[in-house]
């Protein structure tokens, strides 16, 4: 099992969120491991047409599941996305900002560094 890594930077995995708490092993990371069939590698700060483009995917992030303690995302949270979901958002021209330095560095086998580089967002 994956809990730490390195990020696409190639410097140390910083947490993406703690509220709402993201990651596939919901420790605030976007660590993964190979049971991770999603691969939520992605720490993105989300914005409304993202959130409407997954709805419209099968997707629902919006909605509460407070089954999985899962309250539901709004636009400006950060997550811990699919690579393969935000890939697909690129294509769609709606792919939202990510934070580099909480991006996993296995999100490089589905997406460029420079198409990563080409939404960064920094939080500070």
């Amino acid at each position: 099992m994956t809990r730490s890594g390195l990020n696409v930077l190639g410097g140390e995995l910083i947490p993406c969120s703690y509220d709402p708490l993201t990651g596939y092993f919901r420790d605030g990371c976007c660590n993964t491991n190979d049971e991770d069939a999603g691969t939520h590698v992605i720490c993105a700060k989300v914005t409304q047409a993202f959130l409407d483009f997954s709805v419209a995917r099968g997707n629902d992030l919006v909605t509460p599941r407070p089954e999985y303690r899962f309250a539901g995302l709004k636009a400006g949270d950060r997550w811990c996305l699919c690579a393969l979901r935000w890939r697909e958002a690129l294509q769609a021209d709606v792919a939202p900002p990510v934070v580099l330095e909480s991006t996993h560095e296995k999100a490089l086998k589905y997406v460029s560094l420079a198409q990563l580089r080409e939404f960064a967002w920094a939080p500070h």
